[in-house]
């Protein structure tokens, strides 16, 4: 099993990098339902239903990246794309199209002001390695 350094990630707004990123997260998950009858063995059982996605991610507030961060409205339909180590070929990139429902913005007096981002996927996340 290989392992990344997270240094080289990216996060990709359309097909335009957001400048400036620390950091992204990404969440899967799947809801459930029971599925227990009467008669059976004593125990719960379930069953997996719907998936879901949700992204997080900060970065150095930039307001000059114009194709990147000021996509980020809240309300925004954006199509997400994650890389863990770059956009090169044999990388694996993940993405789906998400809706913004997040806009954070901090700022301190000893450090940069910075923005968090989080998103919730509208649909599939696809997994594939880019060729």
């Amino acid at each position: 099993m290989a392992t990344y350094a997270g240094k080289d990630g990216a996060v990709y707004s359309g097909t335009n990098a957001v400048a400036e990123i620390k950091d992204w997260s990404l969440e899967t998950t799947s809801a459930t339902t029971e599925d227990t009858v009467m008669g059976g063995d004593g125990w719960t059982k379930i069953k997996p239903t719907l998936k879901s996605w949700t992204s997080s991610f900060s970065a150095v507030w930039n307001d000059s990246d114009s194709n990147g961060q000021a996509t980020l409205l809240e309300g925004a339909t954006i199509a997400l794309k994650l890389y863990p180590t770059g956009n090169s070929s044999g990388y694996k990139e993940w993405a789906g199209s998400s809706i913004v429902t997040t806009v954070n913005k901090t700022a301190s007096v000893d450090g940069l002001v910075e923005a968090s981002f989080t998103v919730t996927g509208s649909g599939p996340l696809s997994e594939t390695t880019i060729s």
